[in-house]
């Protein structure tokens, strides 16, 4: 049997703990008779699981004969794009063909005798989405780490106007906590501050520990030994089963930590740490020295005001890196990130 774990970003794995709950609330959300939410906003420390969250639904969403699904490639024009695949398909292409639609003017089909072309972007995904929604079915588009760009930009206004005029038109989004404020923060796209962000917490620890038992055929302490130094973080947890697996014959997991390790910081903590600021990464620093993890006492180590301090806790716990879950105390969220800071110290 070849290894069930996987060091890939975004492909769904072959272990694949799913996060029911919120799954749920944005799949329920879409299919109701009268949605009360057309767009959603997965976020997510990198490594979480954002994009394969994105793709299980995606896939769910698939299966129901009365749904469209396309996925846009964030960095190149969306609207464009859009409106190519929904060409693409054969019944809605058969469609246009008899609602006598010309959209040669954009390189789709072929001019349509005795009818005048679409020559507007806007205008030939409206036309489209009225056929959609004569045929009774619904359209959900999923892109994958937006960022904020004019095609991004450009296409979310374009969206705004599409659920205004009550078109079947579904929105997922998945994004870096940073990258997704940067968006609903532009003065053309306040709407997005309505749109509801699942921000993706730790895996349940009970079912990580169940999969490395069933997989492994191991104990549940030993389970629950790797589940802890899984923290629940997903990618985590595909390196340390991939790892377990490869070396279970000859190593214990105690060897096999300083690997883990550096999986660890090759395809994610580095990245994380590239992006921080001098000063989010002088509470790391402080926080992974001393024993101490209160508020109070890490505030007044850096000797900042509790303002100040407020300000770069809460980000941090946006992007994924502290935990805020214990009263007055911060911790690290990310499995053995104390081991990697105190490294970037050297």
């Amino acid at each position: 049997m070849n290894n069930p774990f996987t060091l890939s970003f975004g492909k769904r794995p072959v272990q694949y703990i799913s996060r029911i709950t919120q799954t749920n609330q944005i799949i329920d959300s879409f299919i109701a008779e009268v949605p009360s939410n057309q767009i959603f906003m997965i976020t997510g420390v990198r490594g979480s699981g954002k994009t394969v969250m994105m793709t299980n639904i995606a896939g769910e969403m698939r299966r129901n004969k009365e749904w469209i699904v396309l996925e846009l490639n964030p960095t190149r024009d969306l609207l464009q794009s859009l409106a190519a695949k929904i060409y693409s398909l054969p019944e809605m292409h058969d469609r246009f063909l008899k609602a006598k639609l010309d959209f040669s003017a954009f390189g789709l089909g072929v001019s349509v005798e005795n009818a005048a072309p679409v020559t507007d972007i806007e205008n030939v995904i409206e036309c489209m989405l009225d056929q959609i929604k004569k045929a009774r079915k619904r359209l959900l588009i999923t892109v994958d780490e937006v960022v904020k760009s004019e095609y991004i930009k450009v296409f979310a206004s374009s969206f705004q106007i599409l659920l205004r005029q009550d078109y079947p038109i579904y929105l997922l989004m998945t994004g870096l906590y940073e990258n997704l404020y940067e968006l609903q923060n532009d003065k053309s796209l306040t709407f997005l501050y309505r749109a509801p962000k699942v921000i993706l917490e730790p895996l349940n620890y009970t079912a990580v520990r169940k999969h490395y038992q069933d997989i492994f055929g191991i104990d549940m302490e030993t389970a629950s030994v790797m589940t802890s130094l899984t923290k629940g973080y997903p990618f985590a947890f595909q390196v340390l089963g991939y790892l377990y697996w490869e070396n279970r014959a000859t190593k214990s997991i105690e060897e096999i930590l300083p690997e883990y390790d550096q999986y660890l910081e090759e395809y994610v903590y580095s990245k994380i740490w590239s992006e921080l600021s001098e000063v989010d990464k002088k509470i790391l620093e402080t926080l992974s020295t001393i024993e101490d993890n209160r508020v109070k006492t890490i505030r007044e180590h850096l000797d900042m005001k509790s303002e100040q301090f407020s300000v770069y806790r809460e980000r941090l716990k946006r992007k994924g890196v502290i935990s805020t879950k214990e009263y007055g105390k911060i911790s690290m969220a990310l499995p053995r990130f104390e081991e990697f800071v105190k490294i970037q110290m050297l």
